[in-house]
Formats: C-alpha cells, sequence, structure tokens
C-alpha cells in the first residue's frame, strides 16, 4: 500500500526533494521534521524508497465501522505507529519505546519534536524528551527535515487538499554517540534537541519561536476566547443602548401627545 499511495501523491502533487543522498541505503536512522501539516507523515514517506514509521494516535486505529476499518489499513499502510495518548507521561514513554525498537530493527524512525502542528508556520521549541532520548539510548544518527508549504496543501480544518507543489529538504545526518549513556541529563537533551531544531531552521527557513507549540496554541485560543467574549459584550451592550434609545424616542412622543 505504500508504494500506491507515495506513488499516487508524487504523481498528484509532484514534491520535490533536496538532499535525498542523505538518507542512508540501509539500518537505522530517525528523521526529525518540522510539523506544518497532517500531510508530512504522507509526504515523506512517498518521496523515500525505504519505509518509515512515525507515531499515530491509536483512536486511528481503533475507530468503529467501515470508515474506522479503512482508516487503520491506511495509516498502517504508509507506516504509521499506533500509540495511546491518552495521559501525557505513558504517552511520552510508549512513543519512546517504539522509537527503540523500529531503529533496533535497523529501519528508519521519523518524529516530530515540536511535538505537535506549527499554529502559525513559524518553528517552535522542540521537546527534549522523545528525540534526544531515542536518539541517545540507539545512537542512530538524526537526520533533520524541512517539510516546506505542506500547510499550503492541507490547512489545519481542512478535509479536500489544494493542488500545491510542496518541497523536502533533507540535511546531513547528525552524530550524537557522544552523549549515548547520558540520556538521563536534562541539559543534555536540550543541547541535543536544540542543536536539531537550529539544523531544522536553516533548512526550512523558518522564523524560530523559543516557546513550545502547545504553549503557543493554548495563548492563540485564549485570545480567540478573548476576543469573542468582547464581541459578545459589546453586541450585548449596543443592543441596550438601542432599547435604551428605543425607549426614550416613545417617551418623548408619548410627552408631546
Amino acid at each position: 500500500m505504500k508504494f500506491s499511495i507515495g506513488g499516487s501523491l508524487k504523481l498528484a502533487f509532484r514534491p520535490w526533494v533536496e538532499g535525498i543522498e542523505n538518507i542512508p541505503a540501509e539500518g537505522p536512522a530517525i528523521l526529525a521534521s518540522n510539523h506544518l501539516s497532517f500531510s508530512d507523515s504522507f509526504f515523506l514517506p512517498a518521496v523515500l524508497d525505504r519505509k518509515v514509521t512515525f507515531i499515530a494516535k491509536a483512536e486511528y486505529f481503533t475507530s468503529p465501522g467501515v470508515k474506522g476499518k479503512l482508516t487503520a489499513a491506511f495509516f498502517k499502510g504508509v507506516g504509521q505507529l499506533p500509540v495511546d495518548r491518552s495521559g501525557a507521561r505513558g504517552a511520552g514513554e510508549a512513543a519512546i519505546k517504539s522509537g527503540i525498537e523500529v531503529l533496533e530493527r535497523g529501519e528508519l524512525f521519523g518524529i516530530y519534536p515540536e511535538g505537535t502542528r506549527s499554529p502559525d508556520g513559524r518553528l517552535y521549541r522542540g521537546k527534549p524528551g522523545g528525540l534526544a532520548r531515542v536518539a541517545l539510548a540507539t545512537g542512530a544518527p538524526v537526520i533533520p527535515v524541512a517539510m516546506i508549504d505542506t500547510e499550503k496543501v492541507q490547512p489545519p480544518g481542512k478535509v479536500v487538499p489544494k493542488m500545491i507543489r510542496p518541497g523536502i529538504r533533507i540535511g546531513k545526518p547528525l552524530d550524537f554517540t557522544r552523549y549515548q549513556g547520558m540520556e538521563g541529563d536534562r541539559f543534555i537533551l536540550r543541547s541535543v534537541t536544540d542543536e536539531v531544531m537550529y539544523e531544522i531552521m536553516k533548512l526550512s527557513g523558518q522564523e524560530y519561536v523559543d516557546v513550545y507549540a502547545t504553549a503557543a496554541k493554548r495563548q492563540i485560543a485564549d485570545q480567540a476566547k478573548a476576543e469573542q467574549a468582547r464581541k459578545k459584550a459589546e453586541a450585548e451592550q449596543a443592543a441596550k443602548d438601542d432599547s435604551a434609545a428605543g425607549k426614550g424616542s416613545r417617551g418623548k412622543a408619548e410627552a408631546g401627545a
């Protein structure tokens, strides 16, 4: 299924690729990418000859009905691995364990260090837990990847994609074996993550924001709620003013009579 889906994507969208030679022909490697769109996990595997395994929500694999079965088959076909994300810490540990297992089989493991899609197209601070811990536990090289314009192909909330040609830039492998055995040191984890994010920033050309994308999304949601509350209050006040003005006009008319 990977090849049929990948072939269809390449034919329909004609994604351009730079640095494909940086993907090893065999052996384990971590592909650390920015995350602009739901479709990122499909476009990257589509341009590679090797299978790439990403982490996906377990709900994609357990939904009932015909649609649920088709969705599960699709995600399995493109190399998605189900992980239960019901508990934050448990989800993180499960993702790390799954990543290590993939790499120990000599395969490619894809991960988004930002932890979630960018809310506005900028590059956000990488989370130090998953990427760095998997890299230090396995000694696998980390290959920075930049997805280009995929958010324009399928913006958040849009079901039907736009026929826009996206791009993928693949950087040179980063070796962190000098830190093996130090995955318990949070300063080392932070340093490894920041180095990878810097390389992704150079490849993508994105503006870097030194906060977590999850925090940025919360702030955006809070601002949207505040704006809605302000508009509602203004509308209610305008209605009260109109009502008061109407009563005033009627009172004057009655007095004149």
